[in-house]
């Protein structure tokens, strides 16, 4: 298949330079997170999520769906390609919640672009903080992006990804620079999607970065976070409304049984 990069480029509204430069890719990032949100509506109402290129681009770049991690991912990968970046696909266990060298499975797709001897993390799916900007491999200490504060911590032979909360670092995954095949990639995402013990199969979760802050749904929850209180919507139209009221319910009545956790 060969990829659409024009259309790629008007879904996240990048009509500047094509040059594969740092400046571009920084540009691109923030574009593509703030144009195509990050939602698990489909393993939510338990349809499938195919991975392949053609049923990516169908449904990102649609305009009216997002994606979570191997979609978003994917689709930024192939656009970075065929702007002629050299990108190689990552697989991380995410730890957020937990110890930062807690054993998880490898279940998240980020990205590794390197340019002019500098290797670079790029990711556009990890949720409610999904970066904005690439971060640089061999920085030391904390990295601005548009939305906020981050940091790669070396692990032994690993980075850790932390961001910086108000009560102080939080770890969110962990990862080696081993790049991950498409296989790999296929495997995890049929767990996460499918998987009984898989939260995105019981916890609705949209996020999108704002223009200030950030906005994130959880179940029947959304929190705004920014200084100035921006309210935006996620852009985001519902494939089945019918069966995602019934799994809404289904994932409230989950969370009041777990205590109110989403």
């Amino acid at each position: 298949m060969t990829f659409d990069l024009d259309a790629y480029l008007a879904r996240i509204g990048h009509a500047g330079d094509r040059r594969p430069t740092l400046d571009v890719l920084r540009a691109l990032h923030l574009a593509h997170a703030r144009a195509i949100p990050f939602e698990n509506l489909d393993p939510f109402l338990h349809r499938p999520v195919p991975i392949d290129l053609p049923s990516v681009t169908a449904k990102l770049l649609s305009g009216t769906r997002g994606g979570y991690c191997f979609e978003q991912n994917l689709l930024f990968m192939e656009a970075l390609r065929a702007l002629g970046f050299a990108v190689v696909s990552l697989s991380a266990r995410v730890v957020l919640g937990r110890p930062a060298d807690a054993m998880t499975p490898r279940t998240h797709m980020l990205l590794r672009v390197d340019l002019d001897g500098v290797g670079w993390i790029a990711d556009v799916g990890f949720g409610g903080t999904t970066l904005t900007a690439p971060v640089r491999l061999d920085a030391e200490g904390a990295q601005e992006t548009p939305h906020g504060r981050f940091r790669l911590r070396r692990l032994g032979d690993a980075f850790v990804e932390e961001i910086l909360m108000p009560t102080g670092w939080a770890s969110l995954y962990r990862f080696d620079l081993s790049p991950t095949p498409p296989v790999d990639h296929e495997v995890a995402n049929h767990y996460v999607s499918t998987a009984p013990a898989s939260h995105f199969r019981h916890r609705l979760t949209v996020a999108r970065p704002l223009a200030v802050g950030r906005a994130v749904l959880l179940n029947d929850r959304l929190t705004l976070y920014g200084p100035d209180g921006v309210r935006e919507r996620f852009g985001v139209v519902v494939p089945d409304p019918a069966a995602f009221a019934s799994a809404f319910d289904r994932a409230l009545a989950v969370a009041a049984t777990s205590g109110g956790a989403p």
